[in-house]
């Protein structure tokens, strides 16, 4: 600084950190797809920033079409591995360590899938993040880095699957799972 005023390389500096967060906002889905827009289930996101850090979820949202699919021994079974979502491994990006449903996790990528159950859900998360969805079998499952859950409740009916983030604050937020008649709440907490 000089005379008070500041150098150029200071300012560059704080302009840096001042954009940083919008940088990690920017962070697209990785989509298989030439065309994402383009297909049955469509890739969708949710964002929330809590205390200026960005946490990031990226999935495929697929269609009841008036099937019952959770808990359908055809579709998605209680107590059986799912992609929760469609085409490519739904994804979470954390910009700091966090916990979500009570999985410790360091900042990075993961893709998750769940096992769904009538009162709750596990939720795995996995560090091969650019992958189809399924199958998830050994060699996926080699890849998990750890596990939470999610408390599972009746919801009004949901046709397309959506992720969001309530109740967001500096250091914690609820991302919250709606599919069919389910509403399946992960906390996401700061560590």
């Amino acid at each position: 600084m000089r005379n008070g005023t500041p150098t150029i390389a200071a300012a560059t500096l704080a302009l840096a950190f001042a954009v940083a967060p919008a940088a990690l906002d920017a962070q697209s889905c990785w989509s298989r797809a030439e065309n994402p827009a383009d297909r049955p289930s469509p890739l969708d996101s949710a964002m929330v920033t809590m205390g200026g850090d960005m946490v990031k979820v990226c999935y495929g949202a697929p269609s009841a079409r008036g099937r019952t699919l959770v808990g359908n021994d055809e579709f998605h079974p209680f107590g059986a591995p799912w992609r929760t979502g469609a085409n490519e491994a739904t994804s979470i990006q954390l910009s700091f360590a966090a916990t979500v449903g009570g999985a410790e996790l360091d900042a990075g990528s993961y893709s998750f899938y769940t096992v769904p159950g009538e009162m709750s859900w596990e939720v795995h998360f996995n560090s091969a993040v650019e992958r189809w969805g399924i199958p998830i079998n050994d060699g996926v499952m080699a890849n998990n880095v750890s596990a939470g859950t999610g408390m599972a409740s009746a919801s009004d009916h949901t046709e397309r699957m959506s992720f969001s983030f309530e109740n967001a604050s500096d250091d914690a937020a609820t991302l919250v799972l709606r599919w069919e008649g389910y509403q399946v709440a992960f906390p996401v907490e700061r560590r």
